[in-house]
């Protein structure tokens, strides 16, 4: 067997022959020269210089490149490029006149142009599955002017495949399944592997499948790689599961070629081959008579080599229980049969059952035409016990009428033993049933008898239980049901069906339907309820009533004068009596209200004020009106207040609160000598400390200072040492004129050695000046006069 290097060189040399078939002209197949690969064939005579763009060619040429596809081989390594083609044209006359150039895909990289002979190399190892071809374009430059002596050309360069990629599955490991006992030929999956290589040049991608593993059971087609059975009669339950391996191998399977593998683990499915198959062919099973209904007696088991749906089965009993006191059910879990109980046991009667059960398989299987069964023998060995009493009915039924006196015998009730010892039973009444001890029952016979009045409106049954128990064995019971029906007495008399209420029209007509009364009864007669109705007042001057013959009346007005005014609301007695034996009656109400409607008789308003109205206004009206008025009235009074509010000061100044305040005019009166004095409202003003004062020219503005509690300035500034300072100043001020002196005022006016401190020198003194005339200066003056008036007060006190 040769080495995968020498298959590779021999595929080599053979991709080299077709290329330089490829390569060989189409004319004449002429023999290469020495110097590289060409295409020679004949062409006309084409300008030397190619035209430039926007000239006029004036005459037709030919083209003049001659090529076909050119082929390169992959993988190809070697100490030289290898040579792929060359590019020829006519226009080349040996002289190197002109230059080849190569662009496009791989050009300068890839593949390199020889510019003055045109022969192209491949320089670099190319894999075809990386990229199968290239598309580049040549073209023919004038080497002196660098001019295009031809249009450009494209030509595409294909790489030639070899073997070089094995075959692959990419799905695999695969999994399949077939049913057991199939056929020869049967169908089990499908494998695909893939090949990299060329699938249409050689045989590189020509795949032939095989198994290596798994073989007699299974086989493979080497085209399709359709896996089959290749042996009948393969049994799940011998072997269920098979690895096989599977080949896939290209060039045709030949020798030479790349391989590859890949494993299918096949898994047998179940059929239904095995039938049921009991652990033992006989059972015996011993049941105690008192055995309950449903109760489980016994189990027997069928196994079956089969799994899933093909491993159930179902049981049933085929002979032995005439009686049909028996049946076999399957657990679901454990595929059991489970013997039950259809009916009781009777120990006296019959001691011992013979049953024949057959299992039998749930699924029928097409291929082996099942379903299989299997029986077994069961043998059933009543065993006596002691039995309760048993009653001679299941239920009882009794009835009574709901006006029987009390001890009245309603019915009785029987049970016996059917043991051999026949005890004698004893009954009661379970009183859970009972809770008002309605009935009693005696103990030794069971007469039920009543112990308290009945009523059928109440109660129409009484379902309660009855016990017997055996003298000798108390834990012996038996439960009856026994219902007693309440039968019906007439002792309820009839009444209207609802609370009525009628409304009349004063505009109505005589005549009219004003209520449709019907009754009820809470008695219930065999032949039905038949009413009679009739008026308390037989000769009724407003009302009469008229049969609607279906135990109903209706209610009409006998006028049409019926007013609010004179009479709102009517009361009608009516009375209602039955047909029972003996008669039954009772007198109801009917509520009758006077009422104003429409036209059409829409009830609009039933309310006696609506009549004391003004003319055109109803009640919703005037609550509207008033209303408004009360909102008005609001909002006149929330004016008014406000205006009070906003007339009055903030802050209300007792009447004896008479402070003095300093008041500061910033006028000065023309040639005053206190001009120049001590001004105390320099302390205030931050700037005035500093000897600065600044002069307001504006309107003088009146300010009310309080008297402070303490002897220093703004900033924390002593008066003292602020008027020091000053008189310091004065003294040392050589431009201050020589009046400019601090003068001592002890007294102001008239009277006074020294002159006024202000303009507003007063006319006379305090002590003969009178200040009423203030008090009628007006409201403005006021307070002064009244300022003045208290000094004169003080004075003379």
């Amino acid at each position: 067997m040769l080495k995968r290097g020498e298959e590779m060189q021999r595929d080599l040399w053979t991709s080299l022959l077709l290329v330089w078939i490829t390569c060989v002209p189409y004319s004449s197949m002429a023999p290469l020269n020495n110097q590289s690969q060409s295409l020679q064939t004949a062409s006309a005579t084409i300008p030397r210089n190619w035209p430039s763009e926007g000239q006029r060619i004036l005459s037709r040429a030919k083209r003049g490149w001659v090529w076909n596809q050119m082929f390169v081989l992959e993988e190809f390594s070697g100490p030289d490029p290898i040579l792929v083609g060359r590019l020829h044209t006519d226009l080349d006359m040996g002289n190197k006149n002109i230059k080849y150039v190569l662009a496009g895909e791989g050009a300068g990289t890839i593949f390199a142009i020889n510019e003055r002979t045109g022969d192209i190399h491949a320089m670099k190892r190319l894999d075809r599955e990386e990229k199968a071809e290239y598309t580049l374009t040549a073209q023919v430059i004038d080497r002196d002017t660098n001019q295009p002596l031809e249009p450009p050309s494209e030509f595409i360069i294909k790489v030639q495949d070899i073997n070089d990629n094995p075959p692959q599955f990419n799905e695999g490991p695969y999994k399949g399944s077939v049913p057991e006992i199939s056929q020869v030929g049967t169908s089990v999956t499908r494998v695909t592997a893939t090949d990299a290589d060329d699938p249409v040049y050689g045989n590189s991608a020509r795949l032939v499948y095989s198994i290596l593993e798994g073989q007699p059971y299974f086989s493979i087609d080497q085209t399709t790689a359709v896996i089959r059975v290749a042996l009948a009669g393969m049994d799940r339950e011998m072997r269920e599961e098979y690895l096989v391996v599977i080949q896939a191998k290209d060039m045709g399977g030949h020798m030479g070629g790349l391989s590859g593998t890949t494993t299918v683990t096949v898994t047998l499915t179940d059929i239904n081959d095995n039938p049921p198959k009991f652990t033992k062919g006989s059972y015996e099973f011993t049941i105690p008579e008192d055995l309950g209904i449903g109760k489980p007696g016994g189990r027997v088991k069928a196994n079956d080599r089969d799994i899933g749906e093909n491993a159930k089965s179902t049981y049933s009993i085929i002979g032995g229980d005439e009686r049909d006191i028996f049946e076999i059910v399957t657990d679901a879990q454990s595929q059991e049969g489970i013997l039950r109980l259809k009916k009781p046991l009777d120990f006296e009667s019959k001691k011992s059952y013979n049953l024949t059960v057959v299992a039998t398989n749930i699924r029928a299987d097409s291929i082996t035409g099942g379903p299989y069964m299997d029986q077994a023998m069961v043998k059933v060995i009543v065993e006596d016990a002691d039995e309760p009493p048993v009653f001679t009915k299941s239920t009882y039924l009794f009835d009574v009428h709901e006006n029987a006196a009390i001890n009245t015998v309603i019915g009785a009730v029987a049970a016996r033993d059917q043991d051999t010892t026949h005890s004698q039973v004893r009954y009661f009444i379970d009183r859970h049933t009972d809770l008002e001890r309605q009935f009693n029952i005696n103990v030794d016979d069971g007469k039920i008898t009543l112990a308290k009045r009945l009523d059928r409106e109440t109660d129409m049954w009484h379902n309660i239980t009855v016990t017997a128990t055996e003298v000798r064995n108390h834990s012996q019971i038996s439960r009856v049901t026994v219902a007693i029906k309440v039968l019906d007495i007439n002792d309820n008399a009839p009444e209207f069906a609802n609370e009525y209420e009628a409304f009349l029209c004063e505009n109505g007509k005589p005549g009219q339907v004003i209520q449709t009364i019907s009754a009820v009864d809470k008695d219930n007669p065999s032949q039905g309820h038949t009413f009679h109705y009739r008026l308390e007042m037989l000769n009724n001057p407003n009302f009469t009533i008229k049969n609607n013959l279906d135990n109903s009346i209706s209610v009409l007005a006998k006028h049409d004068s019926f007013r609010r005014q004179k009479q709102d609301t009517y009361l009608l007695p009516i009375i209602v009596t039955d047909n029972g034996e003996p008669p039954m009656s009772s007198t109801n109400t009917l509520t009758i209200r006077v009422c104003g409607c429409s036209r059409e008789g829409i009830v609009q308003s039933c309310n006696v004020e609506a009549f004391v109205l003004p003319i055109g206004l109803s009640m919703g009206a005037l609550i509207a009106i008033l209303a408004c008025i009360i909102l008005l009235l609001v909002i006149m009074v929330l004016f008014v207040t406000l205006r009070r509010h906003k007339n009055e000061p903030l802050i209300i100044k007792d009447d004896e609160d008479v402070r003095e305040n300093i008041i500061r005019y910033d006028d000065e009166g023309g040639g005053e000598e206190d001009t120049e004095a001590f001004d105390i409202a320099t302390l205030q003003n931050p700037d005035g400390i500093n000897g600065y004062l600044p002069r307001k020219d504006i309107k003088p503005d009146l300010q009310f200072m309080p008297r402070q509690g303490q002897h220093s300035g703004p900033n924390g500034v002593d008066v003292d040492e602020f008027i020091n300072v000053r008189l310091h100043e004065a003294d040392n001020d050589p431009t201050a004129p020589p009046y400019d002196s601090i003068q001592i005022y002890g007294y102001e006016g008239r009277g006074s050695i020294a002159g006024s401190l202000s303009s507003l020198e007063t006319a006379s003194s305090d002590s003969d000046q009178n200040y009423d005339y203030l008090r009628e200066w007006g409201p403005r003056f006021r307070r002064l006069g009244e300022l003045y008036s208290v000094g004169e007060s003080d004075k003379e006190t």
